[in-house]
């Protein structure tokens, strides 16, 4: 059964996925995690998480009415160094609707490492066959859209070459995998 959007309804109420709660200088928000869709990727970003990469991270990526973008560079815009790429699992199933999380990449597909953007909007040209691989939806914000909002209105400008870079970092901060509920 898929809802308006075409997301897998079962997986909207299903207690068992994991999510994962994020503090940021903006506030907080929790993603739920979609293993039953893109396996490897919810693998990826748990490592990530349960490793404490993300913390100290900051969002270096914010367009309105596109997606904020974070996981890859610290306040001082120093990449941090990853783990192997990771194939892509972008499919119908999951789409880039707005609130849904999906793996940032290179032109490459299967480039995927540890960088992740949250869609502000509905973004189906990111979707797997569209204009080619897609960008693989992995979750969605299920507490918090108004603080990913909140980033999304932040002031940006040009830092090291890059563009659409908030001018006061958006830190993340901490983030954490929730206990199940029970």
């Amino acid at each position: 059964m898929t809802s308006a959007h075409g997301q897998d309804a079962a997986g909207d109420s299903n207690q068992a996925l994991p999510k994962v709660r994020f503090v940021t200088s903006e506030g907080s928000f929790v993603l739920q995690l979609r293993p039953d869709v893109a396996p490897d990727t919810v693998d990826n970003f748990l490592g990530y998480v349960n490793n404490g990469f993300y913390d100290g991270t900051i969002f270096h990526r914010v367009i309105p009415g596109f997606m904020i973008q974070g996981g890859g560079f610290t306040e001082e815009l120093t990449r941090k160094p990853t783990e192997q790429p990771i194939r892509n699992e972008a499919s119908q199933t999951l789409r880039n609707l707005r609130g849904t999380v999906a793996m940032a990449r290179t032109s490459a597909p299967d480039s995927a490492t540890s960088q992740f953007f949250i869609n502000l909007v509905d973004n189906g040209f990111l979707d797997a066959g569209v204009r080619g691989a897609g960008y693989a939806v992995f979750g969605k914000v299920t507490e918090g859209m108004g603080v990913v909002d909140s980033i999304a209105g932040v002031k940006t400008g040009q830092a090291r070459g890059m563009a659409d870079v908030p001018v006061a970092p958006v830190v993340i901060e901490r983030v954490s995998v929730l206990a199940p509920a029970k």
